[in-house]
């Protein structure tokens, strides 16, 4: 069985029958005992980061769909863990959640980017060994990246550019 850890960046093969993931990248955030979930990173939001109303002090940020699950929820990764404390480990460069309020500021006073975090509403999650399975069905593909794909401006094109 093919092994997913995190790290892991899967497409949607051309036979997805899901309408949640026609066309989607999923960047794997975690894996353990209970299965797996990550992230659509080709999925922006018609909405901006302020317009959600405990943040409309805040300056307008892109939010991505992160998936069909729990998108009440907010959830962001990033690649500055000099100035965002608490984020765990995914890649060499990349880290999930850690100290939201430290992000937020950061991305007020323009020191953040989108190159450098990135907001998701919702999550994709898959139960033990369902991820794997759904691999080897050939729903999905995994596929060999560079972490810049993941905070990449390019999210239009992500999904037929990358292999």
């Amino acid at each position: 069985m093919i092994q997913v850890n995190a790290g892991t960046l899967i497409k949607s093969s051309a036979t997805m029958n899901d309408t949640n993931f026609i066309n989607t990248v999923v960047f794997i955030c975690e894996t353990d005992t209970e299965g797996a979930w990550g992230v659509v990173l080709n999925k922006q939001s018609p909405r901006v980061f302020n317009e959600l109303v405990e943040f409309q002090a805040s300056i307008p940020f892109p939010l991505n769909i992160g998936g069909p699950m729990e998108q009440e929820k907010l959830f962001f990764i990033h690649s500055r863990p000099d100035i965002i404390d608490g984020g765990k480990r995914i890649t060499d460069s990349i880290y999930w959640g850690g100290n939201f309020e430290e992000a937020v500021k950061y991305i007020n006073l323009g020191i953040l980017s989108e190159n450098d975090v990135r907001f998701y509403l919702g999550y994709c999650g898959w139960d033990k060994s369902q991820l794997e399975s759904e691999i080897e069905e050939g729903s999905w593909i995994p596929c060999t990246y560079s972490n810049d794909i993941v905070f990449s401006n390019s999210i239009d094109t992500l999904w037929e550019n990358i292999s």
